[in-house]
């Protein structure tokens, strides 16, 4: 009987403490390796042999690309197996996948229907609430602008200060600018969604969020927002500044005296400040008949006394030291003086500016119970996160129930306030004791259902991260009887590392057996079984939901154990030909290096990089940086100018993981240039990293070395986070500075970005004929003439457009060949449409698309051909299936239609997809179906015009009397 290396290493014994991942790290000398520690040397002489015997067996992957010959090629370097491999092969039980810390339902459209009936049947002070449940259903989405739009309606609909200072810091992270350099934390980003200033305003105006706020006008002088309205006048600031001359003598009918200063003043106004000093002065106390008050134990100065008499007669304070305001705030805490106190709240708030002076008067501000001041020191430390969470009293403040309990006492603590800190302090360090108590003032804040699935489901992944399995199994129990059911997964994981296999086996039965199953369902399972009914879970998962990376990672991993190194690859291949991720990359890369493919090892360490700079890879034991380092000396190496011409091979042939990786090459040669770092961001929103993609954004901005050229990458930012209109003045002030290519096919394609009508296609065209007279590379070049190629056909200028495709061809800009092959359809030339799209697919790296494009350009058995194609190469295309439904209710197969559909709906639940369902139940007259799919649609975009249509006449139909 043959055995294969991992069952010879299995069959081996080792000292205890020897573990069993540390097994393939052994050094051959016998000496402390990589990870091996104290085993001897003769196991680790076997397995490098093994290793040996494995590679001489496989085929070796060969690069199908033309490349340039490169520049300089190094001498092929022995290095180390074990300094590539320092933890030997991949093993299926170190690649548990993490549950998702968010809200998961097993019926997601369900979910979004139910939230959307919230919404529209609130109150206009209950909506931003349940606009804020919506927002964390939409957190388990892979699209983050559908986050970031709930976020903005949560914003919009705010009516307190408090909810709206948190929003508009929570927006204002969302676009990380605290990674832009030269950026204030207070700086205004011009309206009043997120000024600041407009966020210190209470009130309910849903309307006016978009305006211009004050600052943009310059109607703010000197930064001071005044709490009445008003401004400060010549004459108080005069009486306070020249020394504090009382009132007229003429007027004054009494006075106050501190130590030896007499403060004289008028009784009435006096007694106009509260009803203790109105009682005092005009009631039953013999302070009532004396002229002269003694006022010195009263905790006040002469000073401040004097500013109280000037705000008893103004009703306004002047230009006063600070340490007067708060001797004010604290005196009409004292005597009750509600109108003092709400104009010392509203100047001390206006001071707060940064960091320091939020440290030093929010102290004051709990103290005295000042919401406003509270409410400015709050916003100034929320705007600064991640970094304020480095400071003690901040995290002090937060994290401790006595913090909270203060924040409370002024209106500052609720479940908004610590859901947006706990998700930071997850994404810094998921692990840390920080975490944990903010998710554990989550939970005492958490008043809802939802509130308290969410708190004690994201307690338990912290919890079972940080290996306290007892603690999560306790957390995940109780989001589980709050109703989470997702939350399932996290108790049996719990039992799992405890020992109870079995348990957690049976409950996972239990939860497939009770409820329609989801992919996910059948991915957890396959982690308590073994052989043929692991291997039937996973492809059971993967059957329902193609997303989910484990199943195809763990696929992977078992075909490497049977020694099948290249069709492992191809299972990675599957999933990362749609979806990149850097656990997938990894995987590649390994069994890559096992195949002495050391160029497909490097690109895909390169492109992980990309997506997170910091990875570490082999379960934690080397940094993807001192792999790139490792095996470079084993591939050819590359000028910069090779680079870029590798780059344009790459980008010809839709290769975006091949073109990341280079880029990654280029910006490891010069890691200051903007270009580079832009050419990447637009890599990888390609990809659908838009996390990465924006992070790559802000360095393009940071390294900018002019301001035009900074004025367009911000641009950019902020454009792909929803401001577009923000996004057209930064182009145009780009180009006020200095005409360039970038500045101008910004502005066309933000404007481009909705129905164009003959005039606006006229500019559009403009600008973009504008952009391609300034310089610029091929690659930008071919990208613009491909977008003015699409306007042409727009506006039915078929030979303008073609000669715009073709002009992008011939500086290789391949995906010209759709838009050439849609020029060709529209005049009736299907056969050469359809060989337009046949080239894009021979060229075409990543070719989903053309697949698709093609469909439409043959007849119906080809159709159908190319569209499985499409799905198989890339399941989250939603165009396939919908064509396939539609074709089944032509020919009267509805309920087939309605599962092809609900099919791709369960993991990806898309607008047009939840639409055309509802349109299928309606005519098949399932009135209660079409208004779930209308409120899931509506959910996601409220204002699609033919759902809410079709949303309209299915409730009226509902609302008939049977008859």
């Amino acid at each position: 009987m043959q055995h294969n290396i991992f069952t010879t290493m299995r069959s081996l014994k080792f000292p205890e403490g020897c573990k069993g991942t540390q097994v393939y790290a052994i050094n051959p000398t016998g000496g402390e390796g990589g990870g091996g520690g104290g085993c001897g040397g003769k196991v680790g002489e076997k397995f490098l042999q093994h290793l040996q015997d494995l590679r001489a067996n496989s085929i070796r992957t060969k690069s199908s690309r033309n490349s340039h010959p490169p520049t300089n090629q190094t001498t092929r370097t022995n290095v180390p197996v074990e300094s590539l491999l320092p933890a030997g092969f991949p093993t299926v039980d170190l690649m548990e996948p993490q549950i998702e810390p968010c809200l998961k339902s097993v019926d997601f459209v369900e979910s979004l229907a139910a939230v959307y009936k919230k919404v529209e049947d609130s109150s206009q002070f209950e909506k931003s609430e349940r606009i804020l449940e919506q927002c964390a259903v939409f957190k388990g989405l892979c699209d983050p602008k559908l986050f970031r739009n709930s976020l903005r309606g949560a914003r919009q609909h705010a009516v307190d200060v408090h909810s709206k200072v948190v929003l508009a810091s929570w927006l204002r992270f969302e676009r990380r600018e605290d990674e832009l350099i030269g950026l204030s934390a207070m700086d205004c980003c011009g309206r009043n969604l997120e000024c600041p200033r407009a966020c210190l305003v209470p009130g309910y105006d849903p309307e006016s969020v978009n305006d211009p706020c004050v600052c943009s006008r310059g109607e703010l002088e000197g930064g001071v927002l005044m709490g009445d309205g008003g401004e400060c006048s010549t004459s108080d600031i005069d009486e306070v500044g020249g020394g504090g001359d009382d009132d007229d003598d003429d007027d004054c009918d009494m006075s106050f005296c501190i130590g030896d200063d007499e403060i004289r003043g008028v009784r009435y106004n006096v007694a106009s400040l509260s009803r203790p000093f109105r009682a005092m002065l005009y009631g039953e106390f013999k302070e009532s008949r004396r002229e002269t008050i003694n006022f010195s134990q009263n905790g006040i100065s002469a000073e401040g006394m004097r500013a109280a008499m000037i705000f008893s007669r103004t009703k306004r304070l002047g230009s006063f030291e600070l340490k007067i305001v708060l001797e004010l705030l604290s005196l009409a805490n004292r005597f009750c003086c509600e109108e003092l106190k709400s104009a010392c709240d509203a100047h001390l708030a206006s001071l707060v500016c940064d960091m320091e002076e939020a440290m030093m008067l929010i102290e004051y501000g709990l103290e005295e119970g000042a919401y406003l001041l509270v409410a400015a020191c709050l916003q100034v430390i929320l705007r600064e996160l991640p970094f304020s969470m480095h400071n003690p009293y901040v995290m002090k403040l937060f994290c401790g129930s006595e913090g909270r309990e203060r924040l409370a006492s002024v209106g500052h603590a609720s479940f908004l306030l610590y859901y947006f800190l706990s998700q930071i302090a997850m994404e810094e360090e998921m692990k840390s004791n920080n975490t944990v108590m903010l998710l554990e003032r989550l939970g005492e804040c958490a008043t809802e259902d939802w509130q308290k699935q969410l708190a004690c489901h994201q307690l338990g992944v912290v919890m079972l991260e940080r290996t306290e399995y007892k603690d999560a199994q306790k957390w995940f129990e109780e989001a589980v009887e709050a109703g989470h059911i997702y939350s399932s997964v996290g108790v049996a994981r719990a039992k799992y590392n405890r020992g109870h296999k079995y348990s957690a086996y049976k409950m996972m039965n239990s939860l497939i057996s009770d409820h329609t199953p989801v992919g996910w369902m059948y991915q957890e399972r396959s982690i308590y079984c073994t052989g043929k009914e692991k291997m039937m879970d996973l492809n059971t998962a993967t059957e329902l939901d193609p997303t989910l990376s484990f199943p195809y990672k763990c696929r992977a991993v078992l075909l490497v154990q049977e020694n099948k190194l290249e069709p492992a690859i191809s299972e990675l291949n599957k999933i990362v030909g749609f979806k990149v991720s850097p656990d997938c990359l990894e995987l590649r890369a390994w069994i890559s290096i096992v195949l002495e493919d050391y160029e497909g090892a490097l690109r895909d360490v390169r492109a992980l990089l990309t997506l997170d700079p910091n990875y570490m890879m082999f379960y934690g034991k080397k940094h993807g940086d001192q792999l790139v380092e490792l095996l470079r000396p084993l591939v050819q190496q590359y000028s910069q100018p090779d680079c870029w011409m590798q780059l344009y091979d790459r980008w010809s042939s839709v290769d975006d993981i091949g073109s990341l990786a280079v880029v990654h090459q280029m910006l490891a040669n010069d890691p200051r240039k903007s270009l580079l770092w832009f050419r990447q961001s637009l890599l990888l929103l390609r990809l659908n990293c838009q996390k990465a993609a924006m992070r790559s954004l802000r360095l393009a901005r940071n390294y900018s070395t002019s301001d035009h050229e900074k004025l367009v990458y911000e641009g950019w930012i902020l454009y792909d986070t929803g401001h577009r209109e923000e996004a057209l003045s930064k182009a145009e002030q780009s180009i006020s500075i200095q005409r360039s290519f970038e500045a101008f096919f910004l502005k066309a394609y933000a404007l481009a970005d909705s129905s164009l009508d003959p005039e606006s296609s006229k500019y559009v065209i403009q600008l973009l004929e504008e952009a391609l007279r300034c310089p610029s590379d091929g690659l930008r070049k071919g990208q613009a003439l491909n977008n003015l190629g699409s306007v042409y056909v727009d506006c039915e200028k078929f030979d303008l457009a073609a000669g715009c495709y073709m002009s992008a061809l011939e500086i290789k800009h391949t995906r010209a060949h759709q838009g050439l092959a849609r020029v060709y359809h529209l005049k009736n030339q299907r056969k050469a449409a359809y060989d337009e799209m046949t080239k894009l697919i021979e060229k075409a790296n990543n070719n989903a698309s053309a697949y698709e494009k093609r469909s439409e350009y043959c007849d119906r058995d080809m159709a159908k051909s190319d569209l499985s194609t499409a799905t198989q190469l890339d399941p989250l295309r939603t165009y396939p299936y919908r064509y396939r439904a539609a074709v089944l209710m032509d020919d009267h197969k509805e309920a087939e239609a309605i599962r092809e559909l609900a099919r791709v709906i369960a993991f990806k639940p898309d607008l047009q997809l939840l639409h055309l369902r509802a349109a299928f139940y309606d005519s098949m007259g399932d009135t209660s179906c079409t208004l779930r799919d209308c409120e899931a649609a509506l959910c996601l975009d409220p204002n699609h015009t033919g759902t809410i249509e079709l949303y309209k006449r299915a409730r009226e139909r509902g609302n008939e009397p049977e008859k």
